[in-house]
C-alpha cells in the first residue's frame, strides 16, 4: 500500500476502505494529508466562507441511567443534585439566546427513566407556542433509542411524534466510537453501534437534517476510528435524495478532567494538535459524501481550530452561550460572536452566521453591543 496513492484516490473523492485510512492515517505526512484535506474542503464548499452559528446548548434534566464513563455531568436518578429544567428557566434561557441573535436551542439530556414520549412531546410544543420561531436543534439517537425503549415504539414512530411536536433537526450525538467493543467500555448503558445509525436511517427517510460525531481518544483503536468514518459514509449514502442526510461531521478529543475513565486508568486525554488536525484532514478525505466538517474549537482551542481550516474544516461551530456536558470534563474554551468571527479572519476566511441548515444569514445588527453589555465569554 502507498500513502501517495492513497491520497490521489482520496482527492478523487474515491471511497477508501478503513483498512486503507488506518494505513494513509499512520504513514502519510500531515502536510499532505492537509493539503489533500484542503483542496477536498473547497471542492465542497468552493467560497472562502466559513460559518459559525448562535445558538444555546441546554439540557432538559441531568437524569441518566446510562453511566457512561466519560461524563461528570450526569446524576442518578434520587440524587440530590438531580434536576429537569422548568419552562420558566427555558424562558429565561431562550430569551437570552435570542438577545445574542440566536434562535436554535439545542436541547439534550440524560436518559431520564421516568421521562417517555409524552414529556418530550408536550415540552417541544410548549416552547414552541411561546416562541414560534425558535429552532429546536433537540436529543439524539441515544435519547431516541431510550425513548422508543420505554414506549416500545419504533424509532420511525417516536420521530414522527417528536417532529409533529416540533423537532426540527436531530443532533448527532452519542456517537462515540460506533464500535460495540468501545461503547461497552465508555457507554455501555446507551445503545449500541447499530441502533446509533439506525435511528439515523430512520431521521433520514423522514426527512429530518442530522449531524454526526465522533469523540475518539480514549479506548479505541486506530482501526476503530476508520471503521466509524465508513459507518457513517455507507449511512449517509443510503439516504434517500430528498433528504439532506448528514450536513455535517464534527469530531473532538475526549476530554478527561475528572472522568471514571481517567480515574480507572483506562484513558486519558493524549490528543496532540498535530493529531486533531489529521484527524479533520482524515475526516473530509474518509467522508466525501458529507459536505461540512466541523473543527472543535471548544476542546483544542483557537489556535488548532484555525490550523484546522487548512486541513479541511470549513465550519467553526457555535458561540455556546451554554455547555455543561463537555465543559465539566476539562473543556473550558469560550468565544464571543466578534470573538470567532476574528478567529476565522486571522485564519484567512470569511465568517458567515448560519442557521442549523447551513443557509446565510444576516449578522443581527444589536448583536455586539448586547454582548459587550451582558455577555461573560472570553476567548481563552
Amino acid at each position: 500500500m502507498n500513502y501517495q496513492e492513497l491520497l490521489s484516490r482520496g482527492l478523487s473523492k474515491e471511497s477508501l476502505t478503513a483498512e486503507e485510512g488506518l494505513f494513509l492515517f499512520e504513514t502519510a505526512p500531515t502536510p499532505q494529508l492537509m493539503l489533500v484535506a484542503n483542496l477536498l474542503r473547497f471542492k465542497a464548499v468552493p467560497a472562502k466562507d466559513v460559518t459559525w452559528i448562535i445558538d444555546r446548548n441546554s439540557n432538559t434534566t441531568n437524569v441518566c441511567i446510562a453511566n457512561c464513563k466519560f461524563c461528570n455531568f450526569y446524576r442518578p436518578p434520587g440524587n440530590k443534585e438531580s434536576y429537569i429544567t422548568s419552562i420558566e428557566e427555558y424562558k429565561i434561557k431562550i430569551e437570552e439566546m435570542f438577545r445574542y441573535g440566536g434562535e436554535q436551542l439545542l436541547l439534550q439530556g440524560g436518559h431520564h427513566p421516568d421521562l417517555g414520549l409524552k414529556f418530550y412531546t408536550e415540552l417541544f410544543r410548549e416552547l414552541k407556542s411561546l416562541y414560534p420561531n425558535l429552532k429546536l436543534h433537540a436529543l439524539g439517537p441515544p435519547e431516541i433509542a431510550h425513548i422508543c425503549k420505554l414506549e416500545k415504539m419504533s424509532h420511525s414512530a417516536v420521530l414522527k411524534e417528536l417532529v409533529d411536536a416540533g423537532l426540527d433537526s436531530l443532533p448527532g450525538a452519542g456517537a462515540e466510537i460506533l464500535d460495540d467493543r468501545v461503547r461497552r467500555l465508555v457507554s455501555k448503558g446507551k445503545c449500541g453501534a447499530q441502533e446509533w445509525l439506525d435511528v439515523m436511517r430512520a431521521a433520514h427517510q423522514l426527512d429530518i437534517t442530522t449531524s454526526a460525531t465522533m469523540m475518539f481518544g480514549h479506548v479505541e483503536t486506530n482501526l476503530e476510528r476508520m471503521q466509524h468514518f465508513v459507518k457513517i459514509r455507507e449511512v449517509q449514502s443510503e439516504k434517500p435524495i430528498h433528504s439532506k442526510g448528514f450536513l455535517a461531521f464534527i469530531p473532538w478529543p475526549f476530554q478527561d478532567e475528572g472522568t471514571m475513565l481517567r480515574k480507572l486508568n483506562r484513558a486519558r486525554n493524549e490528543c496532540t494538535s498535530d493529531e486533531y488536525i489529521r484527524m479533520i484532514a482524515m475526516s473530509r478525505i474518509m467522508l466525501p459524501n458529507i459536505i461540512h466538517i466541523q473543527a472543535s474549537w471548544l476542546t483544542v482551542g483557537k489556535n488548532t481550530a484555525q490550523i484546522c481550516l487548512h486541513s479541511g474544516a470549513d465550519d467553526f461551530g457555535s458561540i455556546m452561550i451554554e455547555e455543561n456536558v463537555v465543559s465539566a470534563a476539562g473543556a473550558q474554551q469560550r468565544f464571543t460572536a466578534q470573538g470567532i468571527q476574528d478567529a476565522i479572519q486571522e485564519a484567512g476566511f470569511r465568517p458567515q452566521l448560519r442557521n442549523q441548515q447551513y443557509e446565510y444569514i444576516s449578522l443581527p445588527k444589536n448583536i455586539i453591543q448586547q454582548e459587550l453589555k451582558e455577555s461573560t465569554m472570553i476567548v481563552d
